[in-house]
């Protein structure tokens, strides 16, 4: 295959069929749009029941791609399937297209066939987005030009005919695009960790979780899996990945793992084993990034950078430097000596108990609350319990939030809409403390997306610092739990 899409002539691709008229769709088939005709016999666009004509279907069509909405049926047959994440396996549109294609592939799968050298994938139920942006920064800072890709917002096949020949695509991989792989073969694959989220699509937490492994179908024994050595579901896919003599790199935050490739803590410095040979990198008290899971994070992507080959001393620079992401544990401003910290990025339970390790306990008023995922609390509740001082609930699991915090022992306040509990934060909040928003929730009851989510806050915080002004209150805003 080519090093680069379009640098050599590859395997015909026949009748495609692109499922989905998003942005991975619309990427996808411009892409194929370009290969017609030639690779590609024709393209044809199916949009699903709810899709209806529009702009996106209007230009696809001027570039001769044939589109097919309102319906979840497929028409005729095709030799390939291309799907966008975020449409389920059980779904009408995903069925009637395994009856009609000869084979249905996710968007990263189809990018990997098309461009397969100089891969890093990276998965995992958090810290996805930093190690990924993380791992990038280094590479391009070891002057090896990467770019960071996938679920992280790049959509990979849009960027497949500009690819220069010697650029690492470093692919954040979500469970949603990892559930079609097949041949997708990165050089160095990465699993953070797994806990429990987006089970209602995958259907069970083991689906959920044998998507995620799915990174490493294809590794061969001189490629590199690095992977948590800290929770259970991790420890079990080391074991498996080891039984087929794959070099796997152990990270653990907490203890030295015995083996030969590994990534950890030593006396506060981070510290990565390759095939024997260590590389003491920094103290990460010494990093811009806070928070426990940046620990593992920034040892994930130290370990990727040292398997490629960027010298040591890039690395340690890379990680001194390195600041935190929109919207992940991002500090938003201060207002009368209380410190206002966006964590919008965190959606899940999971992903708001790492984000409490970042700050002194019993300094923290957190606002949890939005779209409730039906996910377990009692590990949440318990970290909210322990570390925080006040908790503001609100959104549609607000009631949930606050009942299962409040039974652990948090003292804990009820509202309805994001704007009432920024408005009781700022009310309680002490000088010295934090206002941390980490709702543990996804945001499409208030707001369209996490980003609009985090953006709202910011802006509550500027206006409380410029002008001392709170957003109004909802008319049935309410305190107590």
């Amino acid at each position: 295959m080519a090093v680069s899409a379009g640098k050599k002539d590859l395997a015909a691709l026949g009748n495609v069929a692109v499922l989905g008229i998003g942005g991975t769709g619309m990427a996808v088939a411009r892409y194929l749009a370009a290969k017609v005709p030639g690779r590609a016999s024709s393209v044809t666009l199916f949009g699903g029941a709810a899709s209806r004509p529009c702009e996106r279907s209007v230009e696809l069509e001027a570039l001769g791609v044939r589109c097919v909405l309102g319906t979840d049926e497929l028409d005729g047959h095709f030799d390939l399937a291309v799907a966008s994440p975020g449409i389920p396996p059980t779904s009408p549109l995903m069925a009637s297209a395994q009856a009609h294609a000869s084979e249905v592939i996710g968007e990263p799968e189809f990018a990997w066939r098309e461009s397969p050298e100089r891969w890093v994938g990276i998965t995992g139920t958090n810290g996805k987005t930093t190690t990924t942006t993380l791992t990038t920064a280094i590479l391009n800072a070891g002057g090896l030009p990467a770019e960071a890709v996938g679920n992280i917002g790049t959509i990979i096949t849009g960027e497949l005919a500009s690819r220069p020949d010697d650029q690492w695509f470093v692919a954040e991989l979500s469970s949603f695009q990892l559930a079609g792989a097949k041949r997708l073969h990165p050089r160095i694959a990465c699993l953070l960790n797994v806990t429990p989220d987006h089970v209602e699509w995958h259907g069970s937490l083991e689906a959920y979780a044998a998507a995620k492994e799915n990174i490493f179908r294809n590794l061969q024994p001189g490629d590199l899996a690095v992977v948590s050595d800290e929770d259970d579901w991790c420890r079990a896919v080391i074991g498996r990945l080891e039984a087929r003599g794959l070099r796997v790199c152990r990270v653990d935050v907490h203890a030295e793992p015995a083996a030969s490739c590994a990534a950890f803590q030593r006396a506060g410095r981070l510290v990565v084993r390759l095939d024997g040979e260590e590389h003491d990198l920094v103290a990460f008290s010494d990093m811009v990034l806070k928070g426990e899971h940046n620990v593992q994070n920034s040892l994930a992507a130290a370990s990727v950078a040292l398997e490629l080959g960027v010298p040591d001393d890039v690395v340690r620079s890379a990680l001194r430097s390195f600041s935190p992401l929109e919207h992940r544990i991002e500090p938003a401003g201060d207002a009368a000596g209380v410190h206002y910290v966006n964590d919008s990025k965190g959606t899940n339970t999971d992903a708001t108990v790492k984000a409490l390790t970042a700050f002194e306990p019993g300094t923290i008023v957190v606002m949890l609350g939005g779209h409730d995922k039906g996910t377990d609390l009692g590990p949440l509740s318990a970290a909210v319990a322990a570390r925080c001082r006040v908790a503001v609930c609100y959104g549609a699991a607000g009631p949930r939030m606050a009942e299962a915090c409040q039974a652990a022992g948090a003292r804990t306040l009820l509202v309805p809409h994001m704007a009432d509990a920024f408005r009781t934060a700022v009310a309680e909040a002490r000088p010295g403390e934090t206002v941390l928003l980490s709702p543990a929730c996804s945001s499409f009851d208030e707001f369209h997306n996490m980003e609009e989510r985090g953006e709202t806050f910011k802006r509550y915080v500027r206006e409380l610092a410029d002008k001392g002004s709170l957003p109004a209150a909802s008319a049935d805003a309410r305190v107590g739990a």
